[in-house]
């Protein structure tokens, strides 16, 4: 049986194996299961992280599962076995994703799909790292979308186990909180506790996307990087072409797109993710919101010019008028 027949055959048996757990994931009765693992003895946790893996694997709901671990077994251990089932179902998501179409994949991707792979390979273990911290991104989708680029096995196991930890704390002692508030214990402290961790989750993605963001570039610096010979820096301005050609004129060597076109005109950047750029515009308002845009293309190396062309012409250097 050769290479790809195998390959159609274990993507056929997936495709049934989801689908048959998405139509029957009403059924799933977690009371019960909660049940049977408690009552499974020293195996019970074993049990508890091979549901947690097969869940994962079958897009079914994590979150029930990561409150029933924070039930069965506390806020301490229930993070671990949350954690470690988490982590294993990414992990086998991501392997299955790999061996079954990763090279069909990568072979006949272009354009802006083909950008957004480079970008996320480009970043690494890092865009792993701010997906699993920043809890908006659909995690069981995800493992599978990210087998399907380049990204290094190790590093993609190792950012999901160290960055989805924040969330497995959230979330385990809720799971715990609710039973003690069934039993009657505790119910006001481990309410404020799991509050407390809930809203801390919640800032993440803002303290993440700061984090994230590059200092802007100032304009003296700008300068520096242009007189150096072998720099290999693009200036994009992306005024409108009245502008670039108008009062202000514009720096000797920039590319003009305006923003309103930047989208349509991504390709005129090149290939390369990683060449620096640096955005101009009058000031930087525009500048800011074409780093938006072109970080979602998956460039990582954009730079806002701080003050832009105001802060060009401030300091008396030379502009061009001509388009």
């Amino acid at each position: 049986m050769n290479r790809t027949l195998l390959r159609t055959l274990g993507a056929l048996l997936l495709i049934a194996a989801v689908t048959a757990a998405l139509l029957y994931r009403e059924h799933l009765d977690i009371a019960a299961l909660e049940a049977w693992v408690s009552g499974a003895g020293a195996a019970a946790p074993l049990i508890f992280i091979g549901l947690y893996v097969l869940a994962t694997v079958l897009f079914l709901p994590g979150a029930v599962l990561t409150l029933a671990g924070g039930a069965l077994f506390g806020p301490l251990w229930g993070t671990l076995y949350n954690l470690l089932g988490a982590t294993l179902g990414a992990a086998l998501a991501f392997l299955i994703a790999r061996h079954l179409a990763g090279d069909w994949v990568q072979a006949r991707t272009k354009g802006l799909l083909a950008r957004l792979i480079q970008g996320v390979e480009a970043e690494g273990w890092r865009f792993v790292a701010f997906t699993r911290l920043v809890p908006l991104f659909p995690f069981n989708l995800l493992n599978y979308a990210l087998g399907l680029t380049r990204i290094r096995f190790l590093p993609y196991v190792l950012a999901t186990l160290i960055f989805m930890l924040p969330g497995a704390v959230a979330y385990t002692y809720l799971g715990f909180a609710g039973r003690e508030a069934i039993a009657g214990e505790g119910l006001i402290r481990n309410g404020l506790i799991a509050l407390a961790l809930l809203a801390a989750v919640a800032f993440l993605p803002r303290l993440v996307a700061r984090l994230r963001q590059r200092p802007m570039l100032p304009i003296e610096g700008l300068k520096r990087r242009l007189d150096v010979a072998d720099e290999d820096i693009l200036v994009l301005d992306v005024r409108t072409p009245e502008d670039f050609i108008g009062e202000q004129g514009h720096i000797a060597g920039a590319l003009n797109i305006p923003l309103e076109s930047l989208p349509d005109r991504i390709e005129e950047l090149g290939s390369n993710l990683e060449r620096p750029i640096a955005l101009v515009c009058r000031t930087d308002r525009r500048s800011a919101k074409a780093a938006a845009l072109l970080a979602g293309r998956g460039f990582g190396q954009m730079q806002v010019v701080q003050g832009g062309m105001t802060a060009w012409l401030a300091n008396g250097w030379p502009v061009e008028h001509r388009r």
